[in-house]
Parts: structure tokens; C-alpha cells; sequence
């Protein structure tokens, strides 16, 4: 190995125990699968290692030239990869395609959100074995489509796309809405639960454990004050429709939550019969990636915990979002509260391989993300941000609009080539032993 490559491995393991090592101490098994997990792609060890590529942005000083007091402190998703897309019903009952996922999200720099998804999008191309040219392109595209949505809003919103729905979608991504309009309250509680003696159950199996008496009070205690965190319209529910019928464990939730842990809640539906019963997830949040490289108090101490973060910026980034959102606290550490959708379906990037259909989806991600980002600002409920961030924005980027999307073009280049080096880099760290604690 020569010098530069034993440096850059001995930063991200560096990295990586700063980021994960007091979680890797009380769960290693869950680490080592999570790790596995990443291994198996460069696309797969971007998604795992959030940590890592906000660690290198503090060395770009090249992007500083469309960052100022304002667009500096934009409430951002956080992990705006290529997979954190998919379908979810609003609280209108409408079914949106936008962004997911907002466990990372924070205020921040709006063009690191910006960087994170050119960069995944150079990884997805190389994956598909598209050229250098292709890649460009692609990114080129998303990066116009965000700024003319977002030049549209803040003009007014008279030419502005808006929400991504069955109304105005069309290729890929009206075909991810109606299949998740194909799906079903009965389809995921017969896929989760069983009844016994007429009575609904969770099904225990693989990564789904029973609990003790003691942990379930607890968690039915943090339950109440969940309650309390609801928007007005959900918390005019029914009293029946937040009876407890059965709590269970669950273990191994995805790359991002390894070693978190994670209590999934069956509660009686709007109606006494069984198919209206209702899935909702309690799950310990945990310290965005990005939160370590951002230095504003005023940022850091508007969230009484994790769990409020990640709900309260959910709300900002999410027009009409789940009405079961919401956050509570259980054993000190905040906990994010929403419901198990049937509705969700995310994004297949294994069914979208050529470049047109590919500049198709990406245009569209280009308007949902300038969307998210003007969303949560001056004319939102939260009062962190308080000015128009769509207008601060085009402010800084229309000074040199080429020069913005050439340096995403740029960057996207050079971080996938990062990235994928990285990657082999990892797993050999992994597959020698010298990724400390697992």
C-alpha cells in the first residue's frame, strides 16, 4: 500500500470510530453487518458512510463562492443520495414521490445536499457502465432542474412544477406511485402480524423479538407523551385508535440505524374491526453526520433531543407530511415516531438504465429537492430559518449559474472516483482485522 493510500485508510478509520464507536462498543454484530453491507458496493459504502464525506467537505473551498450567511444555514435532508426517494401518502392523502428518509437532516450549507446527490449519481453511472460525458450530463440536468424549480418558487410559484404526484408524473416515477398505490393496510398487517382468539398479534420471526413486561410499560409511557407531539388533526383521533394491542423488538433496520434499537407498536385502528389496525415504529434517533461540522448554537439548541430533530425537521422538509409523525423520549434518548406506510415504495434504480430515462428521473429529483429546500423557511411554521431560502439561493447561484452546475459536474467526477477508491480501501480495512471494536 503506498503512503497516500495508508493515510487516507487510517482517516476514515479515524472517521468511522469517531462517528460509530460508542454504538460499535454496545452492539459489534450489528456493526459487522452493517459493514458487510457496505462492502458490497462503492455505491453501498457511499450510502453507509455519510460520516466520511462531510468529513472531506471541509477541505472544498470551492464551492464557498455560492455560500453566505444565508445560504449557509438552509435546513438540509442531510443524506441526499440517489435511494433516499420513494413514495409516501401526505396528510392530505395524496400520494407524493419526494424525498425520504430524513434521519441526517439538519441546517446547513444547501449545497452539500447538492454534492452528496451529484456525487451518488456519478456512482450509479459508473455502475452502469455509462461514460464520463453521460455522467455529466445527467448531473448537468439535475442540477438545472433544481435551479429553474427553484427559480420558479421563488418568482412567485406560477411556472413551479410542484409536488410529484399521480396528477403530473410521468414515466418512472408515475409507475413507482401507482405501485404504491397498489398497495394495502390488510397487505402489511397479514405480511407483520397473525390473529389469535380474534385478536390481532405481531408475528415474531427473523429480527422481530418479544419483550418483558418492564421494557413494554416503558415503552407504552413514552407512547403517551408521543401523543402529545401529534399535529391537532391526527391527535383528534378517536380514543380507540390509540389503544396498545402488541409491541415487539426489532433488530437490524437498515444500514443507517445498525445498533439502534427499535419497538414497532400495533394500535387499534379508527374502528374496532381488524383491518384497520395501524403499524407505528419507535426508533432511537441518533446525531446527524452533518451536525459535527456545523458550528451554530442557535442551530444545536432549538431541538430538545434527536428524536425532536428528526420529526421537527421532517415537518419542514415534508409538505403535508405522515400525520402519525411525531417524538418522544424512552431511556434519555429521543425517539422518532411514525407510522409503518403501506404506502411506501421506493425508487428502483435497477429499472432505470438509459440515459434519457435516466435525464428523466433526475430532472424530476432536481425539482423535488428545490422544493424540499424552499419548504422550510420563512413561510413554514419553524421560525429556524426565517428568511426565503429559495430567494437567498438564486441570489447566490445566478451570479454564475454555468459556473454552479460546472463545479457539481466537477465535483460529482472527482468524489465518485474518491468514493470508489474509498470503498476498496474499506474493505480492506474490513477484511483484516483493522476496523477497531468489531
Amino acid at each position: 500500500m503506498t503512503d497516500s493510500a495508508e493515510k487516507r485508510s487510517a482517516f476514515i478509520v479515524d472517521v468511522l470510530t469517531e462517528e460509530f464507536g460508542a454504538s460499535m462498543a454496545i452492539d459489534p454484530a450489528a456493526f459487522r453487518r452493517k459493514f458487510r453491507k457496505m462492502a458490497a458496493s462503492p455505491f453501498a459504502f457511499y450510502r453507509g458512510s455519510a460520516s466520511l464525506f462531510y468529513a472531506d467537505q471541509l477541505g472544498d473551498f470551492a464551492s464557498e463562492r455560492f455560500l453566505d450567511d444565508r445560504t449557509s444555514r438552509v435546513w438540509i435532508h442531510g443524506d441526499l443520495h440517489a435511494e433516499n426517494f420513494g413514495t409516501y401518502m401526505n396528510a392530505s392523502g395524496q400520494l407524493v414521490f419526494n424525498v425520504n428518509d430524513f434521519d441526517e437532516a439538519y441546517v446547513g450549507p444547501f449545497t452539500w445536499d447538492l454534492k452528496r446527490l451529484a456525487a451518488s449519481v456519478a456512482l450509479l453511472g459508473y455502475a452502469k457502465a455509462l461514460s464520463d460525458r453521460v455522467i455529466g450530463e445527467l448531473v448537468t440536468g439535475f442540477a438545472r432542474s433544481y435551479l429553474a424549480e427553484l427559480r420558479a418558487i421563488s418568482a412567485g410559484g406560477d411556472d413551479a412544477i410542484g409536488s410529484i404526484t399521480l396528477e403530473n408524473a410521468d414515466g418512472v416515477l408515475r409507475r413507482v406511485l401507482q405501485q404504491a398505490r397498489l398497495g394495502t393496510r390488510v397487505e402489511l398487517l397479514a405480511a407483520q402480524t397473525t390473529i389469535d382468539n380474534y385478536e390481532r398479534r405481531f408475528s415474531l420471526g427473523d429480527g422481530v423479538y418479544e419483550i418483558d413486561a418492564a421494557t413494554r410499560e416503558k415503552v407504552c409511557v413514552a407512547f403517551e407523551d408521543y401523543l402529545g407531539t401529534l399535529p391537532e388533526s391526527t391527535s383528534r383521533l378517536r380514543p380507540v385508535a390509540t389503544r396498545i394491542k402488541d409491541v415487539v423488538l426489532r433488530k437490524g433496520v437498515g444500514i443507517g440505524s445498525a445498533g439502534l434499537p427499535s419497538y414497532n407498536l400495533l394500535l387499534e385502528g379508527h374502528t374496532q374491526a381488524l383491518e384497520n389496525d395501524v403499524v407505528i415504529y419507535m426508533k432511537q434517533a441518533q446525531v446527524p453526520a452533518v451536525a459535527r461540522h456545523i458550528d451554530d448554537e442557535r442551530v444545536r439548541s432549538y431541538f430538545r433531543h434527536q428524536g425532536h430533530r428528526t420529526a421537527e425537521s421532517q415537518r419542514a422538509l415534508q409538505a403535508h407530511a405522515d400525520p402519525w409523525l411525531g417524538f418522544t423520549e424512552l431511556d434519555g434518548a429521543g425517539q422518532l415516531v411514525a407510522e409503518v406506510s403501506p404506502y411506501a415504495a421506493d425508487l428502483d434504480w435497477a429499472d432505470v438504465n438509459e440515459p434519457e430515462e435516466l435525464g428523466g428521473v433526475l430532472t424530476d429529483l432536481g425539482r423535488a429537492v428545490a422544493r424540499m429546500h424552499s419548504v422550510a423557511d420563512d413561510e413554514s411554521s419553524h421560525d429556524l430559518v426565517d428568511y426565503s431560502t429559495e430567494d437567498s439561493i438564486v441570489a447566490a447561484v445566478d451570479a454564475d449559474a454555468d459556473g454552479f452546475v460546472d463545479y457539481l459536474v466537477d465535483f460529482a467526477h472527482r468524489y465518485g472516483i474518491r468514493a470508489r477508491e474509498d470503498h476498496q480501501l474499506f474493505v480492506d480495512l474490513f477484511r483484516n482485522g483493522r476496523l477497531p471494536g468489531i
